[in-house]
């Protein structure tokens, strides 16, 4: 079981950064929101809103892409153009060069047509801005290979170590300049920074900054990634290219699809809440309490993530081995016990967290769907780790079904339980389209790369994990409200009990 220690080694690391990354975000936004005006924070959110689905058109697959080739060619089974075999560092300079290309083309439209994207979007002021938005982007999606070389050389503490200090940066330049520099050039603190400020400091930039100090920290990459650049060089190998589009354009557009998807909800509810639903409440004031709520689910979302990163390049580098479908059943457990003990501890404890994640009382009035939105994630989290099958057999396109039909479930009981249930009913929505997407993964993924699933034994933890929630969540709805100390002492002793005893279940397995 060594393999498992690894894999839980590198999650953890991974997602030190990934959980840093998140709580300096927080960090950002009260100290944002204080200095700019609701409509010019209403900015950034737009640009970075739209950055996740740019993202993915940048990167259009081929980081995973990478990882599979780049493995087969450790296999000696990938072929370039003249029918030779190619080396992992060809497959590192084509995936380099590739991206390397598109990003200077989306990027010089960005820039060309940036005029005329900003009246668009209905900020003509805010053109600037998209020069140095295409620029973050430009980035993210070169420096997306070097990232994914050192996943698959195991060099998780380095990727953690580089995330990390690029984060760091990003938030130390948004307080140098908004903060230091700012109050200096109006001469309300740090006189010693005057000169300086006069230099540097542009009032009518305002907001720019914001974007300026992610380009500086994004800029910051390069150097630091040096040892994965320094051997790189351009390539260009049709025959593997095309093989590699083939295998990554479905992942462009199942990436594209779920970032529509993991929105669409708070959509679907203020278009489709009867006025006066909730008393006193109008659609959007819905929209904002369920938006609230659902970050509850980020613990779960980080673990999901920290583990994608550390599992993606372990399953291409086991999948040939003659026992990896009970190594990648094996793993799957343990990874579902995980996140249903993150399901119970959260929802167990929401009464504190809530008081300490959600200031105002307003917001506190959905916390009943935050085990339901643990519960989606937590089988979002299994349908990745069950969609292997579709990557290490070549047979990428499968997701777009998955993907497609917990889509439509998504609109249809939105559309049928929103007027019915509020935000309850997108809650619902939530868990009833990962759930089908899960279903759909594992047989259509059978076919393909049979996997012994222990299902019976899967099924029995789910089943006592929802049972201690309901128990405690949906019969003693005092505990939303109360965080006296004695409240928590019985369902903390039931969740100390279900890990440990849930542990010893699994691993018996």
């Amino acid at each position: 079981m060594s393999f498992l220690k690894k894999l839980a080694s590198d999650t953890a690391i991974y997602g030190v950064s990934s959980l840093l990354g998140r709580f300096l975000n927080y960090v950002l936004v009260p100290f944002h929101t204080g200095i700019f005006k609701p409509e010019e924070y209403g900015i950034v959110s737009v640009f970075y809103a739209y950055a996740v689905l740019l993202n993915v058109v940048y990167t259009y697959g081929f980081e995973t892409a990478f990882f599979r080739f780049a493995t087969l060619a450790k296999q000696n089974n990938t072929n370039d153009t003249a029918g030779k075999t190619a080396s992992p560092e060809q497959v590192f300079n084509l995936a380099l060069t590739s991206l390397l290309l598109s990003s200077l083309i989306f990027s010089s439209l960005l820039f060309f047509f940036a005029p005329e994207i900003a009246t668009f979007l209905g900020y003509p002021s805010a053109q600037n801005y998209l020069y140095w938005f295409a620029l973050i982007l430009a980035i993210d999606a070169v420096v997306a290979i070097p990232f994914a070389r050192l996943r698959l050389e195991n060099k998780a503490k380095k990727f953690a170590f580089i995330k990390s200090f690029n984060i760091v940066l990003n938030v130390f330049f948004n307080y140098f300049f908004l903060y230091f520099l700012k109050n200096a050039a109006e001469g309300t603190a740090f006189e010693g920074l005057k000169p300086l400020a006069d230099w540097l400091y542009d009032p009518n930039l305002g907001l720019g900054y914001v974007f300026l100090a992610n380009l500086i920290a994004n800029f910051c990459f390069l150097p630091l990634l040096y040892a994965e650049w320094r051997r790189f060089r351009w390539v260009w190998l049709p025959n593997l290219w095309k093989k590699m589009w083939l295998y990554g354009y479905p992942i462009l557009l199942i990436g594209l699809a779920y970032s529509v998807m993991s929105v669409a909800d708070r959509t679907f509810l203020e278009w489709w809440l009867p006025p006066n639903f909730y008393q006193g409440r109008s659609s959007l004031d819905a929209v904002g309490i369920y938006s609230a709520c659902y970050k509850f689910s980020i613990f779960i979302n980080l673990a999901v993530q920290a583990f994608k990163y550390a599992a993606e390049p372990f399953f291409f580098a086991k999948a040939a081995d003659k026992d990896s479908p009970q190594t990648f059943a094996t793993i799957s457990t343990y990874f579902l016990w995980a996140c249903l003990a993150m399901f119970v501890a959260v929802s167990l404890n929401i009464g504190w967290l809530a008081q300490w994640l959600i200031s105002r009382p307003d917001y506190r009035e959905g916390l009943e769907i935050v085990p339901i939105l643990l519960l989606s994630n937590t089988f979002l989290g299994l349908y990745y780790n069950i969609s292997v099958a579709f990557k290490v057999s070549d047979r990428t396109y499968l997701g777009i079904y998955t993907t497609l039909i917990g889509a439509l479930v998504s609109i249809g009981v939105n559309y049928a339980l929103i007027p019915h249930l509020g935000y309850m009913g997108s809650a619902w929505a939530t868990l009833g389209s990962y759930a089908l997407m899960l279903l759909t993964a594992y047989f259509l993924g059978q076919r393909y790369f049979p996997i012994p699933y222990p299902w019976g034994r899967m099924l029995v933890l789910i089943g006592v994990a929802c049972s201690i929630i309901l128990y405690f969540h949906f019969l003693q709805r005092e505990i939303y409200t109360s965080i006296q100390f004695v409240d928590y002492i019985l369902p903390n002793f039931v969740l100390l009990i279900f890990v440990i005893v849930s542990y010893l279940f699994v691993k018996k397995s």
